[in-house]
């Protein structure tokens, strides 16, 4: 077995893996009982997934056709960058409209974060309807 033969094994290897992974965050997707799973399984593991099957597409090329494909490396960074953002924000964003969370979840960390939040800008809002109420009276 040559060098090329085995880099080319570890290629088809990584594709593998990459298409085992993406059935498995499907199934995830499919299983999971609330949007905050669900969106987990359809970011974390797609993501492995995606970037495991590209990664073995590159090197697969680059071994066999001598060929540095650019594009490739920009979708796994496109892919590694994006896919955990836009998740974070869809269940950010189902958090904050009042989807209810499934009888097993058992603590809600994201509860306080956001009360804090809340009542930090809450407190600006006043220190800055105080500090112009008050420029208001000066300039009278």
């Amino acid at each position: 077995m040559s060098v090329n033969e085995m880099i080319e094994f570890i290629a088809a290897l990584l594709i593998l893996v990459g298409s085992i992974m993406a059935v498995i965050s499907a199934i995830g997707i499919i299983r999971f009982q609330d949007v905050y799973s669900r969106s987990h399984a359809a970011t974390k593991s797609s993501t492995l997934a995606v970037s495991l099957t590209l990664s073995g597409v590159f090197i697969y090329f680059l071994v066999t056709e001598s060929f540095f494909s650019v594009r490739l490396i920009m979708g796994i960074v496109f892919v590694f960058l994006t896919s955990p953002v836009s998740g974070h924000l869809i269940t950010r964003a189902a958090y904050r409209s009042g989807v209810k969370m499934t009888d097993a979840t058992l603590e809600d960390e994201l509860a306080d974060v956001i009360w804090k939040k809340e009542h930090q800008v809450d407190e600006t809002k006043e220190d800055t309807n105080d500090s112009s109420s008050n420029r208001n009276e000066v300039l009278e």
